[in-house]
């Protein structure tokens, strides 16, 4: 059935489906929101409402998507029950079961979806790729190799450099034009690469290092270059600049959300502190040393945590630019690079070493989480 629809929005003309498809996006949100709205008022027709909604939806939205009819089955008495759990909590019985019941869902899709992958993947990265147990051969491959060696020293590279720039850039934007005439324009300037896909920012800044042998360039910076009297450099093949040159992409993709975050924290910094701080006689240097960077600490932790931890799986930006490249490879990118020939245990390793370098920053953040809140 959507699959119908969609066939058919795809045979009118461009100017015809895009009316159809944000009248169609309009229509599905206003419905989750008069649910949203009406499901938790009291009386029987909601409760009938409530239920209609709980066992008809899943089972429609299934057979809309041309799911086999069991699974639309399936899904209409997992909701009939969860609105029965719903029912009996809102008359004070069964909390234990209604805890149980709704959790149950959550836990069941972490444990298919995150945890026995995991478990999955440490098992193989221990296996051949004709699932030979091999032990630690696997890891030893990716320290023995000099090819290898380079794609943690970029994957380091990226770690240090990314959130660092990203996290300066954004807190002494968000500093500067805080209460400054404009400053929502300004902030939405930098803020839109955000709403960019990595792929796109990719492609954008491609026709920025673009570079053509003979004749006019396309890209911005070698058509500086040669209508300045200069040469055009394949920018994207010197290394290790090329690594650099990756990493500026992420840079200016992170820098808006390191803005908005830190510039929301700086208005948290209660005004007292500012004026009892100007009061003492201190400039401007020492108001924002003293005063401000110890009110927006948390927040620079979760800023900094967040963007190394986008840093460490960073794959689109390198897939997209860089595979063409010499000595560009990240981590995650050459796992993926080793899965795609089915090197499921030197890929796997790389996903276990990805893990490992990922967790003590997960480690870190929740336990500065946890620190803020045995101080409040």
């Amino acid at each position: 059935m959507l699959r119908d629809l969609l066939t058919w929005i795809g045979t009118l003309p461009p100017l015809a489906q895009i009316p159809i498809v944000v009248g169609l996006f309009v229509v599905a949100i206003a419905l989750v929101l008069f649910f949203v709205e009406v499901a938790p008022r009291k009386g029987r027709n909601y409760t009938i409402l409530r239920l209609a909604v709980c066992v008809i939806v899943p089972g429609f939205f299934l057979i809309a998507i041309g799911s086999v009819f069991w699974a639309a089955i399936i899904a209409s008495v997992l909701g009939a029950g969860l609105f029965l759990l719903d029912h009996r909590g809102r008359e004070g019985r069964g909390y234990l079961l209604q805890l149980f019941g709704f959790l149950a869902p959550a836990f069941i899709l972490v444990l298919i979806g995150l945890i026995y992958p995991t478990i999955q993947t440490i098992i193989y990265s221990f296996m051949s790729s004709r699932g030979r147990f091999v032990g630690f051969d696997n890891f030893a491959w990716i320290f023995s190799q000099p090819e290898n060696l380079v794609v943690i020293r970029n994957t380091v590279l990226w770690v240090i450099v990314v959130p660092v720039v990203s996290t300066v850039a954004g807190l002494a934007y968000a500093y500067f034009i805080d209460k400054s005439r404009g400053e929502k324009f300004f902030k939405i300037l930098v803020f839109m690469p955000m709403a960019i896909s990595f792929v796109g920012a990719s492609i954008i800044w491609r026709f920025v290092y673009g570079y053509r042998g003979e004749g006019s360039q396309y890209g911005i910076i070698n058509g500086i270059i040669v209508a300045l009297g200069g040469e055009p450099v394949n920018l994207l093949q010197q290394v290790p600049l090329n690594t650099f040159l990756l990493i500026v992409v992420l840079i200016w993709v992170q820098t808006g959300f390191a803005m908005v975050v830190l510039s929301a924290a700086i208005k948290n910094v209660p005004a007292e502190q500012l004026e009892a701080a100007a009061i003492d006689g201190t400039n401007a240097w020492q108001s924002f040393r003293n005063v401000v960077l110890p009110g927006i600490r948390s927040s620079l932790i979760v800023v900094l945590t967040t963007i190394s931890i986008a840093s460490l799986k960073v794959f689109d930006i390198v897939r997209t630019m860089g595979t063409a490249y010499p000595d560009t490879g990240v981590i995650a990118n050459e796992m993926v690079t080793l899965l795609q020939k089915f090197e499921t245990g030197r890929s796997s390793a790389f996903a276990v070493l990805l893990f490992i370098l990922v967790l003590p920053i997960v480690v870190y953040n929740a336990r500065q989480i946890s620190k803020q809140k045995e101080i409040r």
